[in-house]
């Protein structure tokens, strides 16, 4: 169990050393600083602005960025539901089938809302094409997207009576051109030295060791992973995920991958210290983190390091579902850092963790992917919880709460609370809208508790924009398609909006002095009330469903 615990710290060891650098790069690309070594690339970039127009330029309200986020993800939304819906016609895709237009909504909204829920097997769905230029491409965007709205709040809680949030599409330009472009290129290149496959053929046959003739599926697969993993994305190419040998062949490539997940989100809290020019506000924030991570890295290793005994193999770990090259060290890792950023991904079976291994890692997404959390949406939304806690404190003390030396009133965490309580509502209300359902019993492969952890592992994932699944859950239903893509869509933009005009709010603010009776955001106090914050709105909200899942199986486990 220690060689365990030590896995995990040297792995947090290298992600802040990598974070650290660029963080400070991320900081001076998003405020229009290019450095030396990447001006090669402001060409591509002034492209882009001819090619959008004059809009490009102009400096833009809450109103008006969040609309221009709307519609250019409604316009990536028709554009994907096209493509999946007449593959076959496209080059390379005779050999798969038109998505049904339930499967083909809900992959849509999946993708363009950067949660990668799939209730399909990709080798076997979906064309060359629609992976490459379907869902690669929405990776980028997406999580494009998702920087861009936290860069805004950044400009918001810096400037000072200024509502103009900056420019959307200069933001989402340069996102891409100079950091998700450069790193998932870097990354693509180190997966495909290891043996992840990169091919522009379907597949090829082969002789199997019975003597049959076998068919194995080959295509684009390092570039697609670089950016699932990089843009918290999470998507597969193939079926099993990052658990499948030529998606994850190694040790070191399931490294490369599981520093990807967690390498932007970290980095953007380096942002933020970084842009409002105090950097112990990001120490803040990154003490919280780390320490549900390193928590919930603990809790899941040794609930499957000290398995049930019907369970273990190969000595006292409980290793059903996992990859032996991985073991139940880097699979917790894994299963944490997946659930704590907004990922999805898998490289072992989550439906075949311990109770308490699986119901950690759900926990997790239920606290709305903070720790870490997405690209931009896990750092704006622990912001969120932020304020909230800020304004408890300033309740207890009897003064006006500030942050940042700027007053939170009303609006300000109306909106706070709109980020909170969407994903937490719409968890809930899915969870209940799968159970009543008619069908649900033929959705399901187990019964009993563990029955229902995989409903609310679905519901959960699905409000919390963050695609895995524990397995055993039939997906692919017009019901569960339809309900998924509108839990996915309303999880995205409406926190999306309440941010931005929570921005807005906060730009045209002045900014006070601070003073002796000024609530310090940065003091160990702060920190333990963040944490106990967040604890309460979590365990307030999910503990009587979690009690009828994970944690009644565990106490029913023999």
């Amino acid at each position: 169990m220690s060689s365990v615990i030590y896995q995990g710290l040297f792995f947090l060891f290298i992600l802040l050393g990598l974070a650290l650098p660029l963080g400070w790069y991320i900081k001076e690309i998003m405020q229009g600083k290019i450095p030396k070594g990447v001006r090669f690339l402001r060409p591509v970039e002034e492209l882009f602005y001819k090619v959008i127009g004059p809009i490009s330029k102009k400096e833009m309200s809450a109103k008006r960025y969040a609309m221009n986020v709307v519609m250019l993800s409604l316009f990536s939304f028709i554009l994907l539901v096209v493509l999946l819906m007449t593959q076959h016609l496209l080059p390379g895709g005779s050999a798969v089938k038109n998505l049904s237009l339930p499967l083909a909504i809900n992959t849509a909204a999946s993708f363009v809302t950067n949660t990668n829920w799939q209730a399909y097997a990709g080798e076997t769905t979906l064309s060359n094409a629609s992976q490459m230029f379907g869902l690669t491409v929405q990776n980028f965007v997406s999580a494009g997207v998702g920087l861009s709205v936290l860069v805004a709040l950044l400009r918001g809680l810096s400037q000072v009576r200024k509502k103009a949030l900056g420019n959307f599409w200069q933001d989402l330009t340069r996102s891409l051109v100079y950091i998700l472009l450069p790193l998932a290129t870097i990354f693509a290149v180190l997966l495909i030295s290891q043996g992840t496959v990169q091919s522009f053929k379907t597949g090829a046959a082969y002789q199997g060791l019975e003597g049959k003739s076998l068919w194995l599926y080959l295509g684009p697969v390092a570039s697609q992973v670089a950016i699932k993993q990089l843009g918290t994305n999470g998507g597969g190419f193939f079926g099993a995920n990052s658990a499948y040998p030529f998606e994850n062949p190694t040790l070191f490539s399931n490294f490369l991958e599981n520093i990807a997940i967690l390498l932007i989100p970290a980095a953007l809290i380096f942002v933020f210290g970084f842009w409002v020019k105090e950097w112990k506000q990001g120490r803040t924030i990154m003490v919280v983190s780390l320490f549900f991570l390193l928590l919930a890295f603990i809790g899941v290793a040794f609930s499957e390091y000290y398995g049930p005994e019907f369970a273990r193999v190969l000595g006292s770990t409980n290793l059903e579902g996992k990859e032996i090259r991985f073991g139940v060290g880097w699979s917790s890792l894994w299963s944490v850092g997946t659930t704590a950023a907004s990922n999805g991904s898998v490289n072992a079976m989550m439906d075949s963790f311990t109770p308490l291994g699986g119901a950690i890692p759900l926990f997790l997404m239920q606290l709305g992917e903070i720790i870490f959390g997405g690209v931009g949406s896990g750092l704006y939304g622990m912001l969120a919880f932020l304020l909230l806690a800020v304004f408890i404190a300033g309740l207890l003390v009897g003064r006006t709460p500030e942050y940042l030396g700027k007053k939170i009133e009303a609006f300000d965490i109306k909106m706070a609370s709109l980020v909170i309580l969407t994903p937490l509502m719409l968890t809930l209300f899915g969870a209940m809208a799968l159970v009543v359902h008619p069908d649900v019993l033929a959705w399901l492969t187990n019964h009993g508790p563990h029955a229902f952890s995989e409903l609310l592992y679905g519901a959960t994932s699905l409000a919390n924009n963050n695609g895995s699944a524990f397995g055993g859950l039939l997906a692919d239903t017009p019901f569960i398609n339809i309900l998924g893509s509108l839990m996915m869509v309303v999880s995205r933009y409406l926190p999306i909006i309440a941010i931005l005009f929570l921005a807005e709010n906060m730009g045209s603010k002045k900014k006070a002095a601070l003073s002796s009776g000024t609530l310090s955001t940065v003091s160990p106090t702060f920190v333990s009330m963040l944490i106990i914050v967040i604890l309460v709105i979590g365990a307030l909200s999910f503990l009587p469903a979690l009690a009828l899942g994970p944690i009644a199986e565990f106490f029913t486990m023999k």
